[in-house]
Formats: C-alpha cells, structure tokens, sequence
C-alpha cells in the first residue's frame, strides 16, 4: 500500500538555536519507493546523519533569530510481512545477537529493573512469544487510560503504572518495561501512523522474536499495516521529533498520512503479527 505523508513544525526563534530533527522517514526494506523532501524556512545549512544499525535518520540545522520552519513530505511504499501469531517464538538469551542486548536493559523512560516484580506476577502464566506480548498489551489496554495530558516529556513507565493514564508514548514505554523485565527485547518506535484520529507523530514499540522485530500498539489506535517507521530507541529520549539548544518557543505542529490512492481506511484493522523486516 502506497501512502503519502509529512510534517510541518513550527516554531519563534528568540536566539539562535541548533535543531535536532528525527521526522523522515526510515530507510528500511519494508519502505519500498520512498521519494521524500525536506525544505527549511528560511533556508538554512542542515546535515543529515543516519544510524546503520537502527536506519534511523537524524538532521541537524542551525535556525536564525525569527520565524523558523520545518516542512517534511513523503510517498512510501509500504510492503509489510505477516505471519501466524502462534509460530512466533520467545528466544533465550543466549541465542540473542549480542547488538540486541541494550534493548533488554533498563533505559531512563524504562526503568523494567523496578517492573521485573511486578511483571512477573502479572504474566507469569501467559503464553510465551507472539501471543505473550499480545496479552502484555491487552493488559495495558484494559488498565490504562488514553489521556491527553496525564503525562509529560517526564514521565516514566513507572510512574504510568501507578497513575493509569498517559498517551501512546507512556503505553509503549510501559509495554517495553515489561518485556524487559521478563527477559524480551523491546524497543521505543517513532512513526506516522494511518488511521490515527487526530493525525499526530504516533510511538509504538517492536520486540524481537523468532530472529526479526514485531511491532505492538497497546493504544490500538492505528493500524498496524500502516505505521510508517520514523525511528528507534531504547525509549522515546533517543527519538523524539524535535531537539532543540536554544530559546525558541514551538509553534503549532501538523502531521499527515493518507493512502495515495485516496481510499479510505480498511475495516476492520489488521490484527495479525506484523514485523517491520529489519535486516538484523
């Protein structure tokens, strides 16, 4: 399926400021014929760097005192891999690749060390695999409240726990807590997401099983064959949208995603294992 896609933001420079930027999108087997843009208003010198192991693609510009503005479009071609829930399998640590080890440790926004008692109790008895960390989200769905505003840029997978509220980016740090805490590898995803009403820059989380990564979406807020990866971290500090150092104060944000043909969306959404086809 083919989907067009972007970004503005916004934003009142009062001094000179350097920008981090992480809102194209990622350079992966699954996203077939991209052909994307960046512009920068007003022109300004930017770099791009991208991160091999993760295809995660950073930008890098200096924005003048003043009105400044990013605006990112793209057309990609979204070519995902399904496979029976049932056929996917939890790994031992000891057949993991060793580059996949920081995602089974704790990170700042993922403190699963503190969730490990906690998380064993809970899932102790579920289904190990694809169907364990379906039943992982299914909890979360049932136990935490989609807020607006329950939580901030702070807030951590404990504090959620605790609070029962937060947003996509809470529900995946807390699905990637757990996992940690009971020996899965799982990492924070940056994407644009199809289906989600209103459009925003959307977080889920992937875990590794059976030798590849699988994407999970506690929120069920989109459809996971249209979530178009922007990138990945051990948790949401290593992607967010927009790192500023400087005084500026954000203007307003648009995000968009739409099928190319300009159908609308398929009913009911796709609930089967969906992996994101990363060559590690």
């Amino acid at each position: 399926m083919k989907f067009n896609l972007g970004c503005e933001l916004t934003y009142d420079v009062i001094e000179e400021t350097v920008f981090i930027f992480n809102v194209e999108v990622a350079p992966l087997p699954r996203h077939g014929e991209v052909a994307d843009r960046l512009v920068f208003t007003p022109e300004v010198e930017w770099h791009s760097h991208l991160v091999p192991e993760a295809a995660t693609r950073y930008t890098r510009a200096l924005a003048p005192i003043g009105p400044f503005a990013l605006t990112y479009s793209a057309t990609v071609e979204l070519d995902v891999h399904r496979a029976d829930p049932a056929t996917i399998e939890e790994m031992h640590v000891r057949e993991l690749p060793l580059a996949i080890l920081p995602y089974l440790l704790p990170s700042r926004f993922v403190p699963s060390d503190r969730l490990a008692a906690f998380a064993w109790r809970e899932f102790r008895d579920v289904p190990k695999g694809h169907e364990g960390v379906a039943a992982i989200c299914n909890w979360i769905y049932d136990n935490i409240d989609y807020r607006r505003g329950a939580s901030d840029a702070e807030t951590t997978a404990t504090e959620i726990l605790v609070q029962r509220a937060g947003v996509c980016r809470d529900f995946a740090h807390l699905g990637i807590a757990f996992c940690r805490a009971l020996g899965i590898p799982a990492r924070f995803v940056s994407c644009y997401a199809y289906g989600l009403s209103p459009p925003d820059f959307h977080a889920v989380f992937e875990v590794y099983l059976s030798g590849r990564w699988w994407l999970f979406d506690a929120t069920r807020q989109a459809a996971l064959d249209g979530l178009v990866r922007i990138g990945v971290g051990r948790d949401a500090a290593e992607v967010a949208f927009a790192t500023p150092f400087g005084l500026m104060q954000p203007g307003p944000i648009k995000v968009w995603i739409e099928r190319a043909d300009g159908l609308p969306e398929s009913v009911p959404r796709t609930t089967d294992a969906i992996s994101v086809q990363d060559p590690d």
